[in-house]
């Protein structure tokens, strides 16, 4: 009987798994390989840099401002999240819809560099120079628009009283993914700046 108790007592419980939710653990997964991407590119830009045949310009000054609008959107976004943490609906809607409003300012001012990368005679073939800027706004662009869509989701989310301080899920998703576009174009815009 002894033998029994001791080997009952031997028996240990089933240790707890540890779960992510699944569309955050989609998110991370996705974020990962958009840093493998840009990763795979600044290295091709270095590498063909050092080939010769370069391009120098001068970055428009629009991009320092369009990088000013998209970090005030990080603000904002996190404002959100603490506003939806307490409640705050009305806050909670402002402040998505501002993050909203400098994230389609923020892809008008890259536009407009664009435009005036046309006006230094700087196109998008022609000199890998040119084609690197393009390509590395323009990829980050597209990411935004994403971003954006994600952030529209959210916003009818809020409207609709679907994130509040017990469902915060959509929200942390939108603002995570947001925060890392603007540490991504930050990334972006000062390797550019510096290996000009």
């Amino acid at each position: 009987m002894s033998e029994l108790v001791n080997d009952i007592s031997i028996v240990e419980e089933p240790q707890e798994t540890l779960s992510m939710n699944p569309r955050k653990f989609i998110l991370w997964l996705f974020i990962v390989s958009i840093i493998m991407l840009f990763a795979a590119m600044t290295s091709a830009y270095l590498v063909r840099r050092a080939e010769g045949n370069w391009l120098e310009y001068d970055i428009p000054s629009v991009f320092t401002y369009s990088s000013v609008v998209l970090v005030i959107s990080s603000i904002t976004i996190h404002w959100a999240y603490l506003a939806a943490k307490k409640d705050n609906f009305n806050s909670l809607k402002i402040a998505i819809t501002i993050t909203f409003v400098l994230g389609v300012i923020f892809l008008y001012m890259q536009f407009q560099g664009w435009v005036e990368l046309v006006n230094e005679n700087v196109f998008f073939v022609g000199n890998p120079a040119g084609s690197f800027m393009y390509i590395f706004t323009g990829l980050h662009g597209f990411h935004l628009i994403s971003g954006l869509i994600v952030l529209i989701f959210a916003l009818v989310a809020a409207f609709r009283l679907r994130i509040h301080a017990k469902s915060l899920n959509q929200l942390e998703i939108a603002a995570t993914y947001w925060h890392f576009l603007d540490i991504l174009w930050l990334y972006l815009f000062f390797f550019l700046v510096y290996f000009h």
